[in-house]
C-alpha cells in the first residue's frame, strides 16, 4: 500500500512530466510599458480584453456604487487586464502556471511565482493615491504547500473580506477576477509578509511578522 507521502511524490512527478509535454511559450507582440506615464500601452486593445476590462470596471464599482470613483475603477481594471501581459513577457512566461514555478525553482526562469505576480502588480497598480479604492495583497494557506497571492482591490477603507482579487498567475497572464467570498478555490486573508530563519537542516522556518510587516523578508 503506497502511503500518502509517495501518492504525494507521484502525482508531482506526473504534474512535470506533463508540464513538460504541453508546455508553451506566452509572448505578446504588441505590449509595453511607459515608464514615464506609468501605464500599460499597447497598438490596439483587443476586444476580448476590452469586454474583460468593462466587465471588472463594472464589478468594482458594485462594491460600493455610491462611494467609488469610475475613472479609478476603470484604470484598476486596464491595468489589472494588461498590465499582467507585459509582465508576461518581462518573465519569458511558461504555461501552464505550474511548469513555470518549476523553472524558477530551478534557477532557469527569474520570475513567476505567485508572490511575484501580487508584487510586481501591487509595486504597478497597488501603489497609487486612490481616493475611493484600498488595494492590497491577500494571500491563501500561507505557509502551506499550495500557498497562493494575490492583489485585491475593494473600496475605500474596506478589507480583504469585501474584496476583487486580480490573479494574473492562475490563467498565466489572462486576468482572473472574483470577489474574494466566491472563490472556488481559496479562502483569501489579508497578507502580513513573514520573517525566516534557516535550521540546522538548511530549512526556512518562517515567523508570523504581523506586528512589523516592515522588517520581514518575504
Amino acid at each position: 500500500m503506497k502511503t500518502q507521502s509517495n501518492l504525494t511524490t507521484i502525482n508531482l512527478f506526473l504534474l512535470v512530466a506533463l508540464s513538460f509535454l504541453t508546455a508553451c511559450s506566452i509572448n505578446y507582440d504588441n505590449v509595453s510599458f511607459d515608464d514615464t506615464k506609468k501605464i500599460t500601452t499597447v497598438s490596439a486593445i483587443e476586444g476580448g480584453d476590452q469586454v474583460k476590462i468593462n466587465d471588472l470596471t463594472k464589478a468594482i464599482i458594485s462594491l460600493d456604487p455610491e462611494t467609488i470613483d469610475p475613472i479609478e475603477a476603470a484604470w484598476v481594471a486596464r491595468e489589472g487586464v494588461l498590465y499582467p501581459k507585459y509582465l508576461a513577457n518581462q518573465y519569458r512566461l511558461m504555461w501552464p502556471p505550474n511548469y513555470q514555478n518549476v523553472l524558477v525553482n530551478t534557477g532557469r526562469r527569474e520570475k513567476g511565482l505567485c508572490y511575484q505576480w501580487a508584487r510586481d502588480m501591487t509595486s504597478h497598480i497597488g501603489t497609487k493615491n486612490y481616493k475611493t479604492l484600498t488595494l492590497q495583497r491577500a494571500v491563501a494557506n500561507q505557509g502551506g504547500n499550495y500557498e497562493h497571492n494575490v492583489l485585491t482591490v475593494a473600496a475605500k477603507g474596506k478589507g480583504v473580506d469585501d474584496a476583487i482579487i486580480l490573479d494574473p498567475w492562475r490563467h498565466a497572464s489572462l486576468l482572473y477576477w472574483v470577489k474574494t467570498k466566491d472563490d472556488p478555490n481559496y479562502q483569501w486573508v489579508k497578507y502580513y509578509p513573514r520573517k525566516y530563519y534557516v535550521n540546522d537542516k538548511k530549512q526556512k522556518v518562517y515567523i508570523s511578522n504581523k506586528n512589523n510587516p516592515a522588517n520581514a523578508t518575504n
